[in-house]
């Protein structure tokens, strides 16, 4: 595992996390009541300091009161403001050594602000429903809230029985009290604070396929009345899934879980081991099924394997995108090279001032990062040939498990799998601007791997 910390602060989001000691692990206690949206939180961070002694340091923690707050059990000075929770312990904490903060918090949860609208703690009808990429954790949790700070969590929340509680991990367990139920999860992988899901509602859980020994447990959360339409359009999800283990290597993560909640959304949102469609996702006609192909190949790359800072999200959305068009490729559908020629056809009519190695915190969402990320990639396959792109994805993927990266870090990897460097590749498609011309047709790739075997 190779995680690359950020040097400094994240050029896109200044204000977001802390660089001057890193999190091991959060244990967050959370009770909510959904009719008045009321959540009371306990948390429990435990934490290294970096390099130098830890005089003060800062989480990132929305609008909530603050009730209590104590580092290694003593209280220290501390303010909170501009949705930063800046604390100074009594003792500044010695370089390299572990610290443990506690803070409770409460009030009423609701997204922050960010130049797409709303992000985080999202009030249902009835429920609520966490989706908080890039910036959005700080909503409902403290914390240290930059996507290469990853750590493990264990998440209690208690709320009326009538809700369920879905959180990306293993649900280790469920008490009901009285009217109230706790559940408890626990997700030992790395996590980014993004990628911390949760969803609180009324939902009917079913098995999506059999993972039989070994597998990997797939289960959907969904509202009953959905349920035929969200049998059909996720029927093939555990068919993408062993697809991507061949091509990807072993699913990252214990089991995935995927919630369509009652309302729309503009785009499904991935979690760590668990994704969030909206119900106009959901139409028995598998419309949207390139987004759960989508969604189910963010757990590689995104979630287990994660970026040091914002300005490489082509890193996630990128693969994501291509892993689109292998889906389509192996499932009977148009080939990569069909779909990216759809792609450059598309971008070719549109402004070309989009660098995929640092977009900027504007156009870091704009669909031609998408598009041009898959196009990328598929460049890359086109210079290397299948057999050595599939070995190189699945060593990214390996190498880098529960990890964080950078673009550089991807062009040193290509090129130990390529016959000759790559670097041409890279300067046109991810450091230059102008649309390259499409690469080059590639033979299919076989159903079926071909063996050391010689026909007569």
């Amino acid at each position: 595992m190779a995680v690359q910390q950020a040097a400094g602060s994240d050029p896109y989001f200044p204000d977001h996390g802390d660089s001057r000691y890193r999190v091991h692990r959060y244990e967050l206690t959370l009770d909510y009541r959904p009719a008045p949206n009321r959540l009371a939180g306990a948390a429990r961070i435990n934490a290294i300091a970096g390099r130098s002694p830890l005089a003060e340091f800062s989480l990132n923690l929305a609008d909530f009161k603050v009730g209590r707050v104590r580092v290694d059990g003593r209280q220290p000075h501390y303010s909170h403001r501009g949705g930063k929770l800046r604390i100074r312990p009594a003792k500044p904490v010695r370089p390299g050594a572990a610290f443990t903060v506690e803070v409770h918090w409460a009030g009423n949860p609701k997204p922050v602000s960010s130049p797409w609208g709303g992000l985080g703690w999202e009030e249902l009808e009835d429920g609520a429903l966490v989706a908080s990429q890039p910036i959005g954790a700080p909503s409902w949790y403290p914390c240290n809230d930059r996507p290469a700070d990853k750590a493990s969590y264990q998440i209690s929340v208690t709320t009326p029985s009538a809700y369920a509680v879905v959180a990306g991990g293993r649900l280790l367990t469920r008490t009901t009290k009285a009217s109230t139920t706790t559940w408890v999860y626990e997700q030992a992988a790395p996590t980014s604070s993004y990628l911390v899901g949760l969803a609180i509602g009324k939902y009917q859980t079913v098995l999506l396929g059999d993972p039989g020994p070994g597998g990997v447990p797939q289960h959907g959360h969904i509202p009953a009345h959905l349920l035929p339409e969200f049998s059909r359009d996720f029927a093939r999800q555990p068919q993408m899934m062993e697809l991507f283990q061949e091509l990807f290597g072993p699913y990252p993560f214990d089991e995935y879980a995927v919630v369509v909640t009652d309302e729309e959304l503009d785009v499904p949102v991935e979690a760590q081991g668990l994704s969030l469609f909206g119900a106009n996702h959901v139409d028995g006609a598998r419309g949207s099924e390139r987004l759960v192909a989508h969604e189910l190949a963010h757990q590689w790359f995104g979630n287990s394997v994660s970026i040091a800072d914002w300005r490489h999200i082509w890193l996630n959305e990128g693969f994501a995108k291509y892993a689109e068009w292998l889906w389509s490729e192996r499932s009977g559908g148009r080939t990569a090279q069909q779909l990216a020629a759809v792609a450059h056809r598309l971008l070719s009519g549109q402004p070309q001032d989009l660098k995929l190695a640092d977009p900027g915190r504007k156009t870091m969402f704009d669909d031609r990062l998408y598009q041009r990320g898959g196009l990328a990639l598929h460049a890359v396959r086109c210079a290397m040939g299948d057999e050595a792109f599939f070995r190189m994805l699945r060593g990214w993927a390996g190498l880098h498990r529960g990890g964080a990266v950078t673009t550089a870090t991807l062009r040193s990897h290509v090129n130990r799998f390529a016959d000759e460097p790559l670097d041409d590749v890279f300067e046109k498609w991810v450091h230059g601007t102008a649309l390259p011309p499409l690469p080059a047709q590639i033979p299919a790739r076989p159903t079926h791997p071909p063996t050391n075997t010689r026909q007569g």
